[in-house]
């Protein structure tokens, strides 16, 4: 009785530190075109960065990349415009995806089930899967899963994390869905599709965690319809994934809606998740703030009397979202979209159009592109007290949290060692670094 009993304890401690896990990093999609480019990014001293990946990982103490993937990417947007940025391809992804795992952070890999971007608006089906019937659509989708998967884990680059599907709330590959009662939804077509996607990750990549993602996280009632769908039909995934970008979804916890009529905000639709779902944890997968250039059309709150449309305003949205979801049990990581956005590119167009929501400076100077700051580092000053992409690293509960430890692949591993009473990252080369990035 004693042995089982200490088998039970032992079990326990591991589902609680594996639920203690967060994640902290970005969605660096675009990075190799930036990097095709030659686009020279500067650190907070106004340092070259020669690695933009290594930097993240190293200096900030990012540890979790993700990397999304289109079925046959075209180069297009919906409307047939050309976007260099449409141009994720399994050997695009696989090179992306090694280079994260051989850092010794997590590789988070976004299936978008498509050609194109997955959204809201946009559910359509690969060119090769139109017409196909739904029994033949899940076919497709566990079969191009598998294939993925097996040939990522062939690379060295198999997924900690995986999305089963981008934005997914209204529907995957064709089929058509919506959090609330609607005659014309197929729930059971589209149902089938993540069990075909989800049933693959577990059989390819049993210790990734599945991530079913939606974009509506500041609605309660959308997210307690959908989500019980998914429950009821025991689709099995590990993480709710929420995309949250202020300008469409609203502000962060009730004292910032105090005066204002709609009171719906993410921390609020958090807990009311952490009540309905106990056993689903909560990873922030896609955020951003413009620094410049507030969005013209399509915004559904005007944010800028909490965040200013600003370099300042940027970070304190950054360091307000890290503030207040840190507390939050269910929640476990933040990922910042396309942190890496620096214009153009210095010898190209890597995007038709620019966000304004990266966190260098897209006007390039003569020796390269500024990050986003709001003061100089001196004195008491740090970082982290002054730009946005170090200040991620307060999320962990503990700094060692910075990256991970063990890599059964025989990968090349960073390993946390303590020294002196201080918590530093050993590289493969034997090097150490401090979270700061010193060398030590």
């Amino acid at each position: 009785m004693k042995k089982i009993i200490s088998l039970f304890i032992i079990a326990l401690v591991c589902v609680h530190v594996q639920a203690e896990t967060r994640y902290v990093g970005g969605d660096i999609s675009a990075l190799p075109l930036y990097e095709q480019y030659n686009s020279p990014y500067k650190d907070v001293k106004g340092n070259n960065i020669s690695n933009l990946l290594t930097w993240f990982v190293q200096d900030c103490g990012w540890n979790t990349f993700r990397v999304r993937i289109f079925v046959n990417p075209t180069k297009k947007d919906h409307g047939g415009t050309s976007n260099p940025t449409v141009c994720q391809d399994l050997a695009f992804v696989t090179a992306l995806g090694k280079r994260i795992k051989d850092s010794g952070a997590y590789f988070m890999l976004d299936f978008h089930y498509s050609d194109t971007w997955v959204d809201a608006t946009h559910i359509q089906a690969p060119s090769v899967w139109k017409g196909a019937s739904d029994a033949m659509m899940a076919d497709s989708v566990s079969a191009y899963t598998h294939r993925v998967l097996q040939t990522l884990k062939a690379e060295g680059a198999t997924p900690d994390l995986v999305q089963v599907g981008n934005e997914i709330m209204y529907g995957l590959c064709g089929i058509q869905v919506h959090p609330y009662d609607k005659s014309g939804d197929n729930w059971d077509g589209y149902l089938g599709l993540l069990h075909a996607g989800c049933n693959a990750v577990r059989e390819e990549c049993p210790d990734a965690q599945i991530i079913i993602h939606t974009d509506r996280p500041t609605n309660t009632g959308y997210n307690s319809y959908y989500y019980n769908k998914l429950k009821n039909a025991n689709v099995d995934f590990d993480i709710i994934g929420l995309s949250y970008y202020p300008f469409w979804h609203g502000y962060i916890n009730a004292a910032q809606v105090a005066s204002k009529t709609d009171k719906n905000n993410l921390v609020n639709a958090i807990k009311n998740l952490k009540t309905l779902f106990p056993t689903k944890r909560v990873h922030i997968v896609e955020c951003a703030y413009n620094f410049q250039w507030w969005p013209s059309s399509g915004v559904n709150y005007d944010t800028q009397d909490v965040w200013p449309c600003s370099v300042a305003g940027q970070y304190q949205f950054v360091k307000d979202l890290v503030d207040n979801l840190k507390p939050l049990e269910n929640v476990d990581g933040i990922s910042y979209w396309f942190p890496e956005e620096a214009g153009n590119g210095d010898k190209g167009t890597v995007i038709p159009s620019w966000q304004n929501r990266g966190f260098w400076n897209e006007n390039k100077s003569t020796s390269g592109h500024a990050i986003n700051k709001t003061g100089n580092v001196s004195g008491t000053k740090t970082a982290e007290d002054v730009c946005a992409p170090y200040y991620m690293r307060n999320f962990y509960n503990d700094p060692s949290e910075g990256l991970s430890t063990e890599r059964s692949s025989g990968q090349a591993a960073c390993r946390k060692i303590l020294k002196e009473g201080r918590i530093l990252i050993q590289r493969p080369d034997g090097s150490q670094v401090a979270l700061d990035g010193s060398l030590q």
